[in-house]
């Protein structure tokens, strides 16, 4: 049922995503269109879910400093009372201490009435002793540090310190931690960037030009999207500037055609067939039917005319097509998503090593049989979201072994403008804290001869 308490109604989404693994957004979304929120309530509600599903890791922290009982033993409701008052009091300046507290205790009378003296003790001593929180040493237990310090899993630390060293898995964490771009990619079969920028102003939006992607615009303020002619009118789409570029390293071109396994919910396949002016063919195919419904209305809104969909599961043998060579294959592999933990914090809480390792499998047996499709002479590009080896460079170089009419080209060869954001092999990796967008890898491969 709705509320008009957004810290009631933050708790009832904490605890639906604790329980269900539910996805923040969709949840609030929910709640600001069909609910009882208004004005700045509406704004503290987003605040306060992802604050604490961004900071947990230091809420923990710090709950385990001033309870006799650590966090992972507190009933469910207890936990999510508990950082919820904690996140008001260290991370919102606008919210008094009095209020964080009182609130918070207020909250918990109705729903966990026998711990409200324990919550309230909690709060008052973790602000009375605020200087005397402790963290482990950034020497001596860099992983440790990073997953308390920086709110990350310890794994997830570890892994990042192995890539980037510490300077650079603490640069990566604290990115994480921030609110991302709100990008969008202009829609270049019906307008320009300087012209849709021009509308958004009209509009009362303010836009800047994206760093990458020469589609790219950040807007800032507050936007609600239906609200926007030019968004009904097709003129943009959302998408960051890092999912921009795999269409753009890809390169479709017009009047060829192209596979999208992977498609929902069609970013970059709309993109692709924006970079076709519109001319040549495209299947877009997904495991889950009723998202390919996404990516039609997508099309239609964009005015695009040469996408077709299919129900496909590509972990699978792929059926007989009508045509069965593709000029170019995009292969976005369902993956663990580390790249994106701005955009989906609760997702870090869920994975873990053994999580990911059951992906790759999967990833492995999308790309080999995508490829099987691939014309000789095409073009494939295989993509994550993700940050791990594991996913990534470990999956293509699985499947060059065994192919080897398949190379890997060098994305610092055909694409120099573009250099800082290849690694040493050629292969495209973004990160959050060094290019400002998402965590992104590809590889671009080309079939030989047989």
């Amino acid at each position: 049922m709705s509320t008009t308490n957004p810290r009631r109604a933050a708790f009832d989404i904490l605890l639906r995503i604790e329980k269900e693994h539910s996805y923040a957004d969709i949840l609030i979304d929910r709640e600001l269109t069909g609910g009882l929120l208004k004005g700045p309530d509406r704004g503290l509600l987003t605040e306060l879910v992802y604050g604490v599903l961004r900071q947990r890791g230091t809420l923990d922290q710090i709950i385990n400093q001033f309870s006799k009982q650590r966090a992972e033993k507190l009933e469910t409701a207890v936990l999510i009372l508990l950082r919820l008052g904690l996140y008001q009091e260290f991370f919102l300046d606008r919210v008094p201490v009095s209020a964080a507290v009182n609130e918070t205790v207020q909250l918990a009378h109705g729903l966990a009435p026998r711990a409200a003296g324990f919550i309230n003790a909690v709060l008052r001593s973790a602000d009375r002793e605020r200087d005397a929180i402790r963290y482990p040493d950034r020497d001596a237990d860099p992983a440790g540090f990073i997953a308390a310090r920086h709110s990350s899993p310890r794994w997830l630390a570890a892994e990042w310190l192995d890539q980037l060293g510490l300077e650079g898995a603490e640069a990566l964490a604290r990115a994480m931690l921030a609110t991302p771009p709100f990008t969008v990619r202009v829609n270049t079969l019906k307008t320009g960037r300087d012209e849709l920028r021009a509308r958004l102003a009209a509009e009362g939006v303010t836009a800047a030009e994206g760093r990458w992607s020469p589609f790219a615009l950040h807007l800032s303020g507050s936007i609600q999207l239906a609200t926007l002619a030019s968004f009904r009118e097709g003129l943009f789409t959302v998408q960051d500037e890092s999912s921009q570029l795999a269409a753009i390293l890809l390169g479709p071109q017009p009047g060829e055609r192209v596979l999208d396994v992977c498609a929902a919910p069609g970013g970059k396949t709309t993109h692709m067939a924006q970079l076709m002016e519109n001319r040549g063919a495209i299947l877009a195919c997904d495991a889950a039917p009723r998202k390919l419904a996404l990516i039609e209305e997508s099309a239609a809104r964009l005015g695009i005319a040469i996408i077709e969909t299919l129900p496909l599961n590509a972990a699978r043998p792929l059926p007989a097509m009508e045509e069965s060579r593709f000029d170019r294959i995009l292969v976005d592999a369902p993956c663990s998503g580390l790249g994106v933990l701005r955009r989906n914090p609760e997702g870090k809480w869920w994975k873990s090593r053994q999580s990911i390792a059951e992906l790759v499998p999967i990833q492995q047996a999308i790309l080999k049989n995508a490829a099987g499709r691939l014309a000789e002479g095409g073009t494939l590009l295989y993509a994550t979201c993700s940050t791990t080896r594991e996913e990534n460079e470990g999956v293509v170089d699985d499947f060059l072994s065994r192919r080897p009419d398949f190379v890997l080209e060098d994305l610092r060869e055909l694409f120099p403008h573009y250099a800082e954001l290849f690694t040493e092999r050629g292969f495209f990796r973004s990160w959050p804290h060094r290019h400002g967008m998402d965590g992104f890898f590809a590889a671009r491969l080309r079939r030989t001869n047989p």
